[in-house]
């Protein structure tokens, strides 16, 4: 009986250590990108511009480079709960909305694996914060606490969220560009230490 748990725990000793030693570049990655999302999570509660924050970011990078889809999509809801912890919590239909946008922009994330380039890495992040932009505004409207629900209604309110989207816009852009372009210069240099 002994002798079946020794061979048992050294075939998964074995297996174990094939996989590690094959996975060991991917799990070193994987931890730069968990340091980094972790630092610009960190940061959202201290950015005092409206819609600056890196959460669009970290969706669309993470569902990009993040092999597991559920993981993916887990990382950016889990990032902004934890932060809605501190931060404080607001109307759950609005928050169903921003959560259900952080969902979409990871869908755009699948889709850039595909290809990526500076060019579909930016034209992503665009597309990231029209899609906030569109679904937390059209949800404020909806609610009807703050416009009326009416064609004048909606207009105002996409109007009123103007302001906000130049912001949104831009540090999402800063924020992918920096995720994005971390993860190159990161491994890049990993690559060319691991084979000098």
């Amino acid at each position: 009986m002994i002798s079946l748990y020794t061979d048992i725990f050294y075939i998964f000793a074995k297996v174990k250590k094939r996989n590690y030693m094959k996975n060991k570049q991917k799990n070193q990655i994987l931890l730069m990108i968990i340091m980094l999302v972790a630092a610009a999570a960190f940061l959202r509660q201290f950015i005092g511009i409206p819609n600056v924050t890196p959460i669009a970011a970290i969706a669309l990078f993470g569902a990009t480079y993040i092999k597991r889809k559920e993981f993916a999509i887990l990382l950016p809801l889990l990032i902004l709960l934890i932060s809605d912890i501190f931060i404080g919590f607001y109307s759950p239909v609005l928050m169903a909305g921003v959560y259900g946008s952080f969902i979409l922009i990871a869908m755009i994330g699948f889709a850039l694996r595909r290809k990526v380039t500076p060019l579909t890495i930016a034209g992503s992040s665009i597309a990231s914060s029209i899609v906030f932009f569109i679904i937390t505004n059209f949800v404020v409207w909806a609610q009807g606490l703050w416009y009326p629900l009416s064609a004048e209604g909606l207009i105002s309110c996409y109007a009123m969220g103007l302001p906000f989207f130049r912001y949104e816009v831009l540090g999402t852009l800063a924020f992918t560009m920096f995720f994005f372009g971390s993860y190159e210069l990161v491994t890049r240099k990993f690559f060319s230490i691991q084979q000098a």
